[in-house]
């Protein structure tokens, strides 16, 4: 592609005062409203001074232009541009809008987590965005460490990983159908430990999940079983009894403490099995995978060494592969194979989940690490406040845009749904378009052989189209 030289640009001028950047935003800001988002904000936020005045229209400003990309507050200022001031009724500064998060303490943030739970609900009823919720569901739970940069950011420590910074801990939710989309998130100083404060979000992230069920239950009745997974950070007493009082069950990867390595120890060695892994190659004639890496399983009771009313029965799944790197002269020939051991813990019942189905299930935690760097790669760039429960919220108000972003795009057919945050921005949201009005109504004028207008007119025509009927 080259630049045409038939009529070369020779000047550019801003001012068109009819234009707008970002008119995604119309469909997804009405999808928002459906939900009650700016209602639910102004209901339980309590923000006090003038600052918190209004919270519902400050909410829903900051949501949007992380929609549209924003990853600071000075970029908020992108929703001031052209004719949003037509489309988008008064967007606040971003003066306003940081005087706003400054004004929260930890209540408030625990407010906002309130907004967010009712939200994601409210985008259930209104859309795909948790296909499947009532069959079997997988929560995950992981931590990450959002950079810093500067010594005026509280919190800010050094983490598992050596990088400066805070401690974003998160709940998802996923099914057969649906992305994950996330219930329950808590942002922590940078050098605290994983597991800290772990058992009242997976508290808070089945709570959600419950409100999410037609029933409004987790385990038993009509729908189907919750499985929590996690990491080896997570493998505690306290995380694990949380799950189990709320009826769901755990998959949790092990440290291989003197326990769990006496248990390994006792598998028989008949008991492995291969299985579908890196290299692994499919031998029809057998019906068997030819691979290195091999599973088993042994029944074990978990924390073992505590009193009995703290001991949690269940198995204990190894999966074994060649080391690769053993610490012995190469020109020595070995005697046996030596292998390097990944257990975790469930109480799967074993007739649903075998041993190979329960080890595929649980490699499968590896999901949430791309909700991650999604969010990194959209409004939680930056934590851009030196206070911290000001970055608190921002994480909130971040997850709830993932969430939404996440909802107009199934909306849209299954070629987005499950795609990420920058393609939906890029093909749903970013999408430049001229306003005329006519007869006091609003008309968006969008490029012509737009390669998602189909996708767009799909979301435009759900959200800005007719309410559907009313059900009891």
């Amino acid at each position: 592609m080259r630049l045409s030289h038939t009529r070369a640009v020779a000047a550019a001028v801003f001012d068109e005062s009819n234009l707008v950047s970002a008119a995604g935003l119309v469909p997804v800001l009405a999808l928002a409203e459906r939900c009650g988002l700016p209602e639910l904000a102004d209901r339980h936020l309590s923000v006090p001074t003038d600052k918190g005045a209004h919270a519902g229209a400050k909410v829903t400003c900051l949501v949007a232009g992380m929609i549209a990309g924003a990853d600071s507050i000075d970029d908020m200022a992108l929703l001031r541009h052209g004719a949003m001031g037509k489309v988008v009724h008064r967007p606040l500064a971003p003066s306003t809008l940081g005087s706003f998060l400054r004004c929260f303490r930890f209540g408030h943030v625990r407010q906002l987590d309130a907004v967010a739970a009712r939200a994601l609900a409210g985008l259930a009823a209104q859309t795909p965005v948790v296909a499947g919720i009532d069959g079997p569901v997988l929560v995950d739970v992981d931590d990450t460490i959002v950079q810093v940069h500067g010594y005026a950011k509280q919190g800010a420590g050094f983490g598992y990983t050596g990088v400066r910074g805070l401690n974003a801990l998160l709940a998802t939710v996923c099914t057969g159908q649906a992305a994950p989309v996330i219930v329950a998130q808590r942002l922590r100083q940078g050098g605290c430990g994983s597991a800290r404060g772990a058992a009242r979000l997976v508290a808070d992230a089945l709570s959600a999940l419950a409100r999410l069920r037609a029933g409004g239950e987790i385990g038993g009745g009509p729908v189907g079983p919750v499985l929590l997974r996690a990491d080896s950070a997570f493998y505690g007493y306290p995380t694990i009894a949380a799950a189990s009082r709320a009826g769901a069950q755990v998959s949790v990867t092990v440290k291989l403490r003197p326990p769990e390595k006496a248990a390994i120890a006792a598998i028989d060695p008949h008991a492995w099995q291969p299985i579908e892994y890196t290299d692994a190659v499919f031998d029809q004639d057998t019906g068997r995978w030819i691979s290195r890496a091999e599973v088993a399983e042994i029944p074990f009771t978990a924390f073992g060494t505590n009193n009995k009313t703290q001991q949690v029965p269940g198995r204990l799944i190894v999966r074994r592969i060649p080391d690769l790197n053993p610490k012995t002269d190469p020109r020595q020939g070995a005697l046996f194979d030596l292998w390097r051991f990944h257990a975790f813990f469930t109480t799967t019942d074993p007739d649903v989940f075998d041993t190979v189905a329960a080890d595929k299930t649980h490699r499968a935690h590896a999901v949430i690490e791309q909700v991650h760097a999604d969010l990194k790669n959209s409004a939680l760039a930056h934590l851009p406040s030196g206070s911290f429960a000001a970055n608190a919220a921002w994480l909130v108000l971040a997850c709830i845009a993932f969430n939404l972003t996440r909802a107009a795009a199934t909306l849209t057919g299954p070629r987005l749904a499950k795609a990420t945050t920058a393609t939906i921005r890029r093909t749903l949201i970013t999408v430049p378009a001229r306003i005329s009005s006519s007869a006091r109504r609003l008309t968006l004028h969008l490029p012509t052989a737009w390669p998602w207008q189909t996708a767009w007119a799909q979301l435009f025509g759900h959200t800005c189209g007719p309410p559907g009927p009313a059900t009891a």
